[in-house]
């Protein structure tokens, strides 16, 4: 194995999903280049099918202060309908995944309030400084959704190799008008997902959460 295999190696295995950070900002020149390396991503045609507002400082603390009111109070607008549904070894991943967490924090299975607060830090972004919300631009769809996909993932490594951490949220989609109100987005831009991001808090019980994946026999097959 190469030294540069053995360096990508170990930033793929060791990005994880963190959920808290401290409140210290990326400096702007490290941001700049992190998300200039990430727009090497590949997309369909080179079509680069994606927009990106990235909250920080002020705008990002109105949005920490009101977005878990609005969702509290039922207000809720989404872009794509949140309607996948896991059946069978998908449903398993995903309720190992909640459980994985909770018990990195101490909430028992049948503190429902317990996990209702740790759900609600999705909407404070689990106090970090910055939050990217990945935008699809009209009239794109399924197809370049994948190509968004492979940009946050290249973004996300990208952070880690950096040494910063990241949380890809769904729930950041759920209030995408206020979102847009509040960065001044055009309705024609559409929001699937946002991505918490900073320095990882080292001493906080939800950043020791690890989850399992499957055996590659369980989701490749190699054809000869």
């Amino acid at each position: 194995m190469s030294e540069e295999s053995a360096i990508f190696d170990t930033i793929v295995t060791s990005r994880r999903s963190l959920r808290a950070f401290l409140p210290q900002p990326v400096p702007q020149d490290t941001l700049e280049h992190i998300f200039a390396t990430a727009q090497r991503a590949p997309s369909n045609c080179n079509t680069q099918p994606w927009l990106v507002h990235v909250a920080s400082g002020a705008s990002l603390e109105k949005l920490r202060r009101v977005m878990p009111e609005k969702f509290m109070a039922g207000e809720m607008s989404m872009d794509f309908p949140y309607d996948g549904k896991y059946e069978g070894v998908y449903k398993e991943r995903q309720h190992g995944s909640a459980q994985a967490l909770y018990d990195s924090v101490g909430i028992a299975r049948e503190d429902k309030a317990g996990r209702q607060v740790q759900f609600m830090r999705n909407f404070s972004f689990f106090d970090a400084p910055h939050v990217a919300f990945m935008f699809l631009p009209e009239p794109f769809g399924l197809r370049e959704a994948a190509d968004l996909g492979m940009f946050a993932q290249t973004l996300m490594l990208t952070l880690t190799a950096h040494g910063l951490g990241s949380c890809p949220q769904t729930a950041l989609s759920f209030q995408v008008d206020l979102v847009r109100e509040q960065l001044g987005v055009d309705a024609s831009s559409k929001l699937l997902f946002g991505i918490s991001f900073g320095y990882p808090d080292p001493d906080a019980p939800a950043n020791s959460c690890t989850t399992d994946r499957a055996e590659v026999a369980d989701t490749v097959t190699f054809h000869s």
